[in-house]
């Protein structure tokens, strides 16, 4: 397979998991497809690196997260408000948003250690391993920070909000 196609499928799979992923981080869903976007351009520049690292999701997620880090350093990422209103009726998502709602509250009130090895394990849905590779660090800090971070959120304020 060429290395355009090996990164075109590659990037297909992985594309809604690492957007998703910067979402429950904070990104607004167009913000998380910009940086998402532009951590595959910087893979596909080394690809010959990025397939002959050890793994694979790791590596592109470490890119990832780097990626985010600098965009949140280089730009002003508020409210941009328009003139206009949207010209369709929005669909009630009440629910969904509510429950996305309590999740970022949860989420916000742990650390960002914390809450990156949540995301990274449970949205990305990455392996403890490759989780400490990401972010550098042994694979029981990765356990020991998901234990924290669970104990730490509300469960009972997540089931009020799922129910």
């Amino acid at each position: 397979m060429r290395d355009g196609d090996d990164f075109a499928s590659y990037m297909r799979a992985r594309w809604a998991s690492m957007v998703r992923s910067l979402a429950v981080l904070g990104c607004a869903v167009d913000e998380a497809e910009d940086v998402a976007q532009t951590a595959l351009v910087r893979c596909y520049a080394s690809w010959d690196r990025v397939e002959r690292a050890d793994d694979r999701d790791a590596y592109v997620y470490r890119v990832l997260l780097n990626t985010w880090a600098s965009s949140r350093r280089r730009r002003w990422w508020g409210e941009r408000p328009t003139d206009e209103p949207p010209d369709h009726p929005v669909s009630d998502h009440s629910a969904a948003l509510e429950l996305r709602m309590t999740l970022i509250h949860a989420l916000q009130q742990l650390s960002a250690d914390h809450r990156e090895v949540l995301v990274l394990r449970f949205v990305a849905d990455l392996s403890e391993t490759q989780v400490a590779a990401v972010l550098g660090i042994p694979a029981g800090t990765v356990k020991s920070r998901v234990a924290r971070a669970i104990a730490r959120i509300d469960t009972d304020e997540l089931r009020r909000a799922t129910s």
